[in-house]
């Protein structure tokens, strides 16, 4: 009997060790895998278009926080999967009269801007994730917007927790302001251009046609910037409807153009379920920011440590969450891209 229990423990003492030592090697060959993916990118660029690499370097060198640095990772990756489209497209011969090019041009002037890459100083848009709130030093640069906000602020009407979902949605205006404006600059240089060729040929008449195409692009981003400014207006001065069915800004803007579109009964109810999914899908997006900004500032406390393994362990994290929200971010824009498609589409039909 004592030679059995003996036994007992030895077996078990030797399935510890081979489990200790299994998790170990395990957890060295992700760290490898890791290691090597990571080597790999920064051989063959994290991009596959070299002009995206280019801006991907620059922004390494400006020292964007976390969270923009994940949130550029993710424009630039929509702006990827649309410039391999356009190639594949121009390999068919097709986009011959050039204006899928341009808008590809115009979006990525836009994404310089935005974190301030294009080599005007204050030119970077607001940042409207979840991650900093600081109403007090960011600005609206718009004095009925300014106007609003400080009406809001001091009428009682909202709590700390509505006050800075009203706020994220001032800002998310801003952004679409100075998208607009962005957008009616090029265009601008474009119709400049234009007017400066003295005989009219083929090649004009095609420009002719892809500056109808901005304009009809202006023109709904126009009015998508003066809904979101009627619903702010509405907003700020009677307080948020309890019954209000979305919260996010962009689900909020999608829903009001939606309504607006040449949808059938049936098709709004399945957009609006829809937009329920994709406003969950943009929560957890944001969820993952707020972690990866946690994670940032703990990897920096622990670099001064010292601590090897602990700084080991944090970079792990912080390596996980990045790609984690670099993902979602992607899948985010992505969505946002189709569903705003899809109501541009309706919006068209409805001016034929």
């Amino acid at each position: 009997m004592a030679a059995l229990r003996a036994l007992v423990v030895l077996v078990a003492a030797f399935l510890l060790a081979a489990s200790s030592r299994a998790s170990k090697y395990s957890r060295e060959a992700n760290e490898g895998l890791t290691a090597a993916a990571g080597a790999k990118r920064r051989e063959t660029g994290e991009f596959r278009v070299v002009r995206l690499n280019q801006v991907w370097e620059k922004a390494q060198r400006l020292q964007l926080s976390a969270v923009k640095l994940a949130e550029l990772h993710s424009d630039l990756k929509i702006q990827e999967k649309d410039e391999l489209s356009w190639k594949k497209m121009k390999a068919e011969g097709l986009d011959e009269d050039g204006e899928k090019e341009a808008k590809l041009r115009r979006n990525l002037n836009v994404i310089m801007t935005k974190y301030g890459m294009n080599g005007k100083k204050d030119s970077q848009l607001v940042d409207t994730n979840y991650i900093k709130d600081g109403t007090e030093s960011d600005t609206l640069d718009d004095p009925r917007l300014e106007k609003l906000w400080s009406k809001a602020k001091t009428s009682g009407k909202f709590s700390d927790e509505e006050l800075d979902k009203l706020w994220r949605e001032f800002k998310h205006h801003k952004e679409k302001i100075h998208e607009y404006n962005i957008l009616l600059e090029t265009v601008s240089r474009t119709e400049d251009i234009h007017k400066n060729v003295i005989n009219p040929s083929e090649e004009n008449l095609v420009k002719e046609e892809i500056l109808h195409n901005k304009h009809r692009e202006l023109k709904d981003k126009l009015r998508s910037i003066n809904q979101g400014f009627e619903r702010l207006r509405k907003v700020s001065h009677q307080g948020y409807d309890a019954t209000s069915e979305f919260e996010e800004p962009r689900v909020i803007d999608l829903w009001d153009m939606a309504k607006s579109a040449n949808f059938t009964e049936k098709e709004l109810e399945s957009f609006r379920e829809e937009l329920k999914h994709f406003e969950a899908k943009i929560e957890k997006h944001h969820h993952y920011q707020k972690q990866l900004e946690i994670s940032h500032e703990k990897l920096k406390h622990v670099e001064g440590t010292g601590d090897k393994e602990h700084l080991n362990r944090n970079r792990e994290k912080y390596a996980m969450l990045e790609e984690k929200t670099k993902e979602l971010g992607y899948k985010v824009k992505k969505h946002l891209q189709d569903l705003s498609s899809r109501i541009s589409q309706g919006l068209q039909h409805n001016e034929l």
